[in-house]
């Protein structure tokens, strides 16, 4: 009983105790939700309903972080707001809470705010364009830039070339503070500038631009044309002039020439293109050209040519080919001249023997070296008359070689050759042949179709016959008279003897003789 008594007191000691405890409530935080770095601005804590009179003790704290006390503020009696000033750095930036407890007591459980968050924006200062790679490249190489900034944060980037925004392609990549060209072209030459940029409170702006970066994409070299003229020197010799030319590419570009696989020559010059000269001999293959281009990152080949220069032979022939108008008739001609050998030809067509120009659209000339030349003339009165054409080497006249002469009239070359009139002809004639032996073997199909119809009604008229006559003869056996005869003959009718039966039958015919 005693025992039970001292509980009860006990528990009524204890109760008492705490429910004469004090709680604090959970104070509110409030501040700015961004500032700029160096910015002194005040956040406030605030414990609503504070009725005891103890000191409260506030701190500022960044979440999750109770080592770091940004801020401490000891709360008067009957006041319920503390404040905190405080020096914006960038390491502020992130959620804030206040902790409020009781001042020097610790048996009172201290309570937290809610997070309040601080964006923290430092102006950008200092870009500038950071390249690891050479300013000088070909083209289809790779470009990176790299845009770096002094301070700053909360950043975004532009990229301009040529003070012309950079854009997003297949072939231009920008993102985070790069700009990567995947493959350069010459479009990408010039001045590049990145510019780097932040915002406050969206409506203060923050900018800053580098200096000027000067890139230079090198076209590459493209792939040279190899040709060979050549030349009579002074004391009878003969030299070749080989020309190696590029289309395109930077300079200087550097030209070699190989003969057969090796290198004879090299010039290292700014110009697209480099003459060569070596000895040659006519009518003799000395060897394979071959020209090489390069200007500084890779090397393009020629085709090979081969060293051999051929004299112009004879026979000079040429050909004809007409041009037909709307109406069929011959508008124009071309003439062909062509030489049998020769691999420098000069050609030269006359006009009843006086040499002959280019006349505008009438009349001109088309040189395909060293195969042919080709004149075009527009048939009419004018231009009757005989033509031919001569040929000679390019680099020597002594040797003229001149094709026969080829009339040309208007009312000629319109009037319809004998081989076409005697091919239209025979064709005309087959064509009647085909047409009468069509006809012929119709006529006859058609009289075998006749015969055959007749024979076939013939015979079907004998089928009809005989189906009668078997008719009748079913008649006839229905009488029984007449089928009682034919079963009393069929009872009367001798068997034959056999061949065994013989010898007796002649011994009983003598028998009834005697």
């Amino acid at each position: 009983m005693f025992a039970s008594m001292f509980l009860v007191i006990l528990g009524l000691c204890c109760c008492t105790k705490e429910s004469n405890q004090f709680q604090l409530d959970h104070p509110r935080l409030d501040g700015p939700s961004e500032a700029l770095v160096g910015e002194v601005v005040s956040f406030q804590c605030e414990i609503p309903n504070l009725e005891n009179n103890e000191t409260i003790l506030l701190r500022l704290f960044k979440k999750d972080d109770r080592k770091v006390v940004l801020g401490e503020y000891s709360l008067p009696v009957q006041q319920e707001i503390g404040v905190f000033p405080k020096v914006i750095k960038a390491e502020h930036e992130g959620y804030l809470e206040c902790v409020a407890s009781i001042q020097n007591n610790t048996e009172i459980n201290a309570t937290v705010s809610n997070a309040h968050f601080l964006k923290v924006v430092e102006p950008v200062v200092g870009a500038e364009i950071v390249n690891t790679g050479p300013t000088e490249l070909f083209e289809g190489t790779k470009l990176e830039l790299q845009c770096k900034v002094a301070s700053g944060n909360h950043l975004s980037y532009k990229w301009f070339l040529n003070g012309n925004l950079i854009t997003q392609s297949p072939f231009h990549w920008t993102g985070e503070n790069l700009l990567i060209i995947s493959r350069v072209s010459s479009k990408d030459s010039g001045s590049y500038v990145c510019q780097a940029k932040n915002i406050f409170n969206e409506t203060t702006f923050f900018t800053s631009n580098s200096s000027v970066l000067v890139i230079t994409v090198k076209a590459l070299v493209s792939t040279p044309e190899i040709s060979l003229t050549v030349v009579k020197e002074d004391n009878d010799n003969y030299s070749a002039k080989i020309t190696c030319q590029s289309a395109r590419g930077d300079f200087p570009i550097t030209f070699s020439l190989n003969v057969d696989g090796e290198v004879i020559i090299k010039k290292n010059i700014s110009e697209r293109y480099a003459t060569f000269k070596v000895p040659v001999v006519l009518d003799q293959h000395s060897g394979w050209l071959q020209c090489q281009a390069n200007n500084g990152h890779q090397t393009e080949n020629s085709r090979r040519l081969p060293l051999k220069v051929v004299s112009v032979a004879g026979p000079v022939t040429v050909q004809s080919e007409y041009v037909m108008g709307k109406n069929y008739a011959v508008i124009g001609l071309r003439l062909y001249c062509k030489a049998a050998k020769g691999t420098h030809p000069h050609f030269q067509w006359y006009f009843n023997q006086k040499p002959l120009h280019d006349q505008g659209s009438r009349i001109y000339v088309v040189d395909q070296p060293p195969e042919q030349s080709m004149l075009h003339l527009s048939v009419g009165s004018r231009s009757s008359g005989k033509y031919h054409c001569k040929v000679w080497d390019s680099f020597d006249n002594s040797t003229v070689i001149s094709s026969k002469r080829l009339y040309v009239d208007k009312e000629v070359v319109n009037r319809l050759p004998t081989s076409v009139v005697a091919v239209v002809f025979s064709c005309f004639t087959l064509l009647i042949l085909l047409v009468l032996f069509c006809c012929l073997s119709g006529v006859m199909f058609r009289w075998k179709q006749s015969q055959q119809k007749s024979e076939s009604t013939l015979e079907m008229d004998q089928r009809l016959d005989v189906s009668e006559n078997k008719m009748d003869l079913a008649e006839y056996s229905e009488d029984p008279d007449v089928g009682r005869t034919s079963r009393e003959d069929e009872f009367y009718q001798e068997s034959e003897a056999s061949e065994d039966d013989w010898p007796q039958i002649e011994q009983e015919k003598g028998t009834l003789e005697i």
